[in-house]
């Protein structure tokens, strides 16, 4: 008898280390190589964690051989904290604060805390395919939301509203955006708010590109504006501090905590049930948040992570059938396909033909909950030369499969 995989996961998909990714691991043993713009891990490109990070977390190894306060470090807790006073946010406490092994793990903990079975959850669309699949496997339903690609990915209130039910519980904001490196303007946010105060929802902000921002972009935290609704931000150091493998997140609770109590307790109870988080990365928190911000140096006209966005956007907008809203924010384009003008079925048969043609990995549209199969996600991480050829190479693969009009 076969033993077969649970049946919740039947209909959830994590494209970015999917099936296509497979494929890129068994042509990397066949012998070749692959450049993998489908993740956006930072240290794989040189962006190394800051000095003064891996400094005070060695110094502090020995102090971080047992279990910590489920919740975290009260040094790391109270680092976060005092970042968002530092912010303007008011009436939060040492208590409000948890740590967690990356936002994704926090993700998965806020869902599974609140959700029961049929349950809704407004998503953007695109998304990070993570809030879709942590909403599913906690029972709930996801209900993707429009962010409107002419509005320069900003979403739809009007959709966002039409889409609130009775069973809606909470809406989720990921801002800056990943795929789109959408930026939301500051009275999008502030009625998304609106709406969750209007329809007693909860507000899930992921906010992980926080300091990474181009071209004067301001980035509005969802954190404390609102005392109506509860609100949970989730930062963390994977992107901001170049510390992915570090696996140090946390979330702040701001807003109408009095109204959360049950909801709270249940939070505890899921920290608690996993011990603690990442202890030795905990360390680190504080040095990030009070310390030189290293991340400004790279998103400056002359830094590294501009110069690469700028390059990508314009090696893609210059290719006849391809448009692509530039990036206000993160690390990510998500160019469109105009697909009357070349061989390609959809984003799926493109990609899987860019991977065994030209070499390269990219996530089709699709991966992150898109409805349209036109669209495609490209990671601008790597160095300049490398980042041109492989640019260049994508171009030469449209060209090869353009239609003959």
């Amino acid at each position: 008898m076969d033993i077969l995989k649970s049946s919740r996961l039947d209909s959830l998909r994590y494209d970015i280390r999917g099936p296509v990714y497979e494929k890129s691991l068994q042509l990397q043993r066949e012998g070749y190589k692959i450049t993998s713009l489908n993740i956006g891990n930072p240290a794989a490109f040189g962006f190394e964690t800051p000095d003064e990070i891996i400094h005070d977390i060695i110094m502090n190894i020995r102090n971080a051989q047992g279990y910590a306060d489920s919740r975290g470090l009260f040094s790391a807790r109270k680092a976060v904290m005092q970042y968002y006073q530092s912010q303007g946010v008011k009436n939060i406490e040492i208590d409000d604060v948890f740590i967690g092994n990356g936002v994704s793990e926090l993700i998965a903990l806020v869902m599974t805390a609140l959700l029961n079975p049929n349950d809704e959850i407004l998503i953007p669309s695109p998304d990070y395919p993570l809030w879709t699949t942590s909403v599913s496997l906690a029972g709930g339903t996801p209900v993707h939301y429009v962010c409107d690609e002419e509005s320069d990915w900003n979403p739809d209130l009007k959709d966002i509203e039409s889409k609130i039910t009775n069973k809606t519980r909470g809406i989720v904001l990921i801002n800056p955006n990943n795929p789109t490196g959408a930026v939301y303007e500051k009275e999008i946010v502030e009625g998304i708010v609106r709406l969750a105060e209007k329809h007693k929802l909860i507000v899930f902000a992921d906010e992980i590109y926080d300091k990474i921002l181009y071209d004067g972009a301001i980035h509005h935290s969802t954190a404390g504006m609102s005392e109506d609704t509860l609100i949970i931000t989730m930062g963390g150091m994977s992107k901001n501090y170049r510390a992915a493998g570090f696996r140090g997140g946390w979330m702040i609770l701001t807003g109408a905590k009095h109204k959360a109590k049950s909801y709270i307790e249940g939070l505890s109870f899921m920290a608690s049930m996993r011990l603690c988080s990442n202890v030795i990365t905990q360390y680190g928190i504080q040095t990030a948040l009070g310390g030189y911000q290293s991340i400004n140096d790279l998103i400056i006209s002359s830094g590294r992570l501009y110069k690469q966005m700028e390059l990508s956007h314009q090696k893609l907008v210059d290719i006849p059938g391809i448009t692509c809203v530039r990036p206000k924010g993160a690390m990510y384009l998500f160019p469109k396909i105009d697909l009357k003008r070349f061989n390609f079925k959809n984003d799926g048969d493109f990609v899987l033909s860019l991977l065994e043609d030209q070499r390269i990995l990219v996530v089709g549209g699709k991966g992150f909950n898109y409805m349209e199969p036109d669209h495609f996600r490209i990671v601008f991480l790597p160095h300049l030369e490398q980042l041109g050829i492989a640019m260049d190479k994508i171009g030469l693969h449209f060209e090869n499969n353009r239609k003959k009009l």
